[in-house]
């Protein structure tokens, strides 16, 4: 993904706030943030869908891979948006690529990736993704 991303690139859209602990010492939000953002903004879709539920869900998305570019700093009191979209959906796993953009601007300060693998609750096996889940996904694919 690159610099060039906009929010139009995106198929879903939801706000996040930065926090004041999230500044590091050179004044901006921290690098390892970045991924928490990604997180929220994947599973708050999830169960906002009614995906996911974090204490019984038969099958969960485990993180196996995340990556990220960053353009233009992060800063507490910004507001994110974090544009969601599916890119690739396999048997068991779902790549999520999300962009982040800052109060109102239209080109992504980062962008990065977060690949789910479904595994069983109790075996932590890969197991399919659910259908009800791997329809949603759909909804948000993109063509590369």
């Amino acid at each position: 993904m690159d610099q060039s991303l906009t929010r139009a690139d995106f198929l879903h859209h939801s706000t996040l706030d930065t926090r004041w602990m999230d500044n590091d010492a050179y004044g901006h939000v921290n690098n390892v943030v970045y991924y928490s953002y990604f997180d929220t903004a994947v599973n708050r879709w999830l169960i906002e869908h009614g995906l996911l539920d974090v204490a019984h869900s038969p099958a969960i998305g485990l993180v196996i891979e995340t990556g990220c570019r960053y353009f233009a700093p992060l800063t507490f009191p910004d507001r994110i948006t974090a544009g969601l979209r599916v890119s690739k959906l396999g048997t068991s796993s779902v790549r999520y690529e999300i962009a982040l953009f800052r109060n109102d601007e239209d080109q992504a300060s980062a962008a990065g990736h977060f690949v789910h693998v479904y595994v069983g609750r109790d075996s932590r096996r890969p197991v399919p993704i659910p259908a009800a889940t791997r329809q949603a996904l759909t909804a948000l694919q993109v063509t590369p």
